[in-house]
Order: C-alpha cells, then sequence, then structure tokens
C-alpha cells in the first residue's frame, strides 16, 4: 500500500489519468470540505513507490469532484463548493484556464463523456444538471429530474422500514439534491443521476425535454448516493445510498416497469455489506463483474456480483450471505471514504481511494 497525506484537507474525489498511468488528480476541502479553502491535488507516484505532490492549486471554496478531459492530457476539471466548475492545465500555475458558473449551490460531482470527449456533465445541489462542453463558458442543456408522482411516493413510504421513517424526515430537506451524474461509456447521448429523492433517472440528450428521461425509486426513499454504469454490460448499473446497501439494476427491466407505472426490482444487492452509507459504487474497467464500494463505515470494498457468470445469469445473489461476493477489505482510513477509482494501467486491481482523513491510498484488491 502507498499513501499521501493532504495536510489540513480532507479527500473527496480522485481519479487516475487517462493518458499517465502514474498520475492522479485529487480534490479536497479544509474543514471536512464544509468551510474555506479547497485544493486540487495533482500526485505523480514515482519509480521507487513514493506518492509525491507535482503540483496543487488552491481554491475559494472546497472540491468534490474531479474528471480528467479526456482528451487533453494536462487539463483536470474540478467541482467546487460555490456552484462552478474550473478547468486546469496542470503544465500551467495558479489559475485555472476556464470557469463554468451556473449551478446555484454546491457542485457535487463531475464527468466526462468517453465517446464524445468534447461533454462533461455536472451534477448539483441546486436540483439541476448541466451538460457543458470546453468550448463556451455558458451549458449546453441543462436537465431536471420530473417531480415525483404520487403513485411513486406512496411507494417511497411504504418500501422504507419503520425503523427508518424517523431518519427519512429528517434528510428529506435534501431530496432535490443530486449527488452524481455521469455519461453512459457506451452511448454518448444518455446522462444516468442519482438524488436524495432516493431516485436514480436517466436522460436521452436527443429526445425533447417532455420525454427525455425515466426514473426508478432505487432505495426505498432514503438517499441514492451514487451510481455507475457497468463497463461491459450496457444493461446493468448499480447504485448505493443511506440504506447503507448496494443494488443492481437491470435497465431494460426498469424501463419495462417504469412505464407500466410499476415499481421494478434489482437484479441482485448487497445488504449488510456496510454497517453504513455507501458513498461510491464503481465497476472494474477489466472485469464485467466486479465493482468496489466506499462509506461512511471507513472502508472500501471489492465485490464480485454473483448474479451473473460474466457471460450469463445465475440466478444468485450477494443478498444472502454478502461474505461470499466481498473479494476484499480495505480499512486502513480512519474517517469517511468518499472517493475511489480503479487504475486503469498495469495488471487489473489496483484502486486508488481517498477520505475525511486527508489520505489518499493505493492499493491493490487482487495481491494476497
Amino acid at each position: 500500500m502507498l499513501r499521501y497525506h493532504m495536510q489540513g484537507f480532507s479527500g473527496y474525489g480522485v481519479q487516475y489519468s487517462p493518458f499517465y498511468d502514474n498520475k492522479l488528480a485529487v480534490a479536497s476541502g479544509s474543514n471536512f470540505g464544509l468551510v474555506g479553502n479547497g485544493k486540487l491535488y495533482i500526485l505523480d507516484i514515482d519509480s521507487q513507490g513514493r506518492i509525491l505532490e507535482n503540483r496543487s492549486y488552491l481554491t475559494q471554496d472546497g472540491l468534490f469532484d474531479v474528471a480528467w478531459n479526456e482528451l487533453h492530457e494536462n487539463q483536470v476539471l474540478a467541482a467546487q463548493g460555490d456552484g462552478s466548475l474550473r478547468l486546469f492545465d496542470i503544465s500551467l500555475n495558479e489559475y485555472p484556464i476556464a470557469i463554468f458558473q451556473e449551478h446555484e449551490k454546491e457542485v457535487l460531482s463531475c464527468n466526462w463523456n468517453l465517446i464524445n470527449k468534447d461533454l462533461f456533465v455536472s451534477s448539483s445541489w441546486d436540483g439541476t444538471i448541466k451538460v457543458w462542453t470546453p468550448a463556451r463558458n455558458n451549458s449546453m442543456a441543462t436537465l431536471v429530474p420530473k417531480p415525483m408522482k404520487r403513485h411513486n411516493a406512496v411507494l417511497a413510504h411504504q418500501d422504507v422500514p419503520m425503523s427508518n421513517q424517523r431518519q427519512h424526515s429528517s434528510l428529506s430537506k435534501n431530496k432535490k439534491c443530486i449527488y452524481q451524474a455521469q455519461f453512459s461509456p457506451h452511448d454518448p447521448n444518455t446522462v444516468m443521476s442519482c438524488s436524495g429523492n432516493s431516485y436514480v433517472t436517466l436522460f436521452d440528450l436527443r429526445q425533447p425535454p417532455v420525454s427525455n428521461q425515466y426514473s426508478f425509486l432505487a432505495h426505498g426513499g432514503m438517499e441514492t448516493l451514487t451510481c455507475d454504469f457497468n463497463k461491459y454490460r450496457p444493461s446493468i448499473v448499480a447504485t448505493g445510498g443511506v440504506d447503507n446497501m448496494i443494488k443492481i439494476w437491470d435497465l431494460r427491466m426498469v424501463r419495462k416497469m417504469s412505464i407500466h407505472s410499476r415499481q421494478p426490482m434489482s437484479v441482485n444487492e448487497v445488504g449488510g455489506g456496510h454497517d453504513l452509507a455507501v458513498r461510491k459504487v464503481s465497476w472494474s474497467p477489466h472485469h464485467s463483474d466486479m465493482f468496489l464500494s466506499t462509506s461512511y463505515d471507513m472502508t472500501c470494498k471489492v465485490w464480485q456480483d454473483l448474479s451473473t457468470d460474466g457471460r450469463r445469469p445465475t440466478g444468485r445473489t450477494n443478498s444472502v450471505e454478502p461474505a461470499k461476493g466481498c473479494r476484499f477489505v480495505f480499512p486502513h482510513h480512519s474517517e469517511f471514504v468518499f472517493g475511489a477509482d480503479w487504475s486503469l494501467w498495469g495488471q487489473p486491481g489496483y484502486i486508488a481511494s481517498t477520505a475525511w482523513d486527508g489520505d489518499v491510498c493505493i492499493w491493490n484488491a487482487f495481491k494476497r
């Protein structure tokens, strides 16, 4: 394991460079990101296995996510707490080369389109998702999930266990917050988001606003904090939420059930895999049936999706006995773990994680 400590800053987002096997970008904030400055770190891994700071950029507000420009090896985007996104060129000092300012509240996520590489997307606490291009300062489109229908509101209430009803009511103030938005790695016109109202929404950028989306309740009324597309199976996505659960969905089934106004069922779930809320899920770039999760319980875990053998359904689920699908536990953070990313390079299994403890750790989930 390799470790780098960001003195005075807590980690929120981390991403490996898509161009260099030894370079990371990390988004962080002082005072746990609640108030004060942020800092974007560019870290290098040297030939002796040390993590060294290549460059850093101090910002006036906390940073909550990062995304490398898929077309430019020296550019990295940061999502900032003042409602802006800032594009930095790491070959230059001090200042961003572009600022994108339209969100009215904190920007919580940013993601670059892997196919149409001149586009990126952002999501915010203000309840909107915006699609951008670096070529212009104003957004190309603003996406807003439709309000919850009455029958879905009833479903949300019924699906929340009585023991969680009080906790759910205390979280209702966050229901508009869109915690994450990302482009599909299979379709450049598809955007997925997850929200504080427990819904996951799929948008088709080719369709008019009145018919460009469909939603499904993902975590029984509790906040859905994270979502990710499977890199090999276009219809499979994973979500994580405040109910401490990870769920896997088949979008073909979801769309069919949504048309008939029925609540879809997940094809697999991990219940009891974490002791607190799941903050991040990410499918492996090397395996169709492996994914990682991070949690407020201060751990990262790597899972095998037992519902498939990589080619066809098995009829098994991870919920029967979560330990059967857990392939690795990383317990070395001492605070909430927010960000993690798989390395695209070298032997599969290398992961970078960052947490409120200010540490950036690099570890191998497949090395015993």
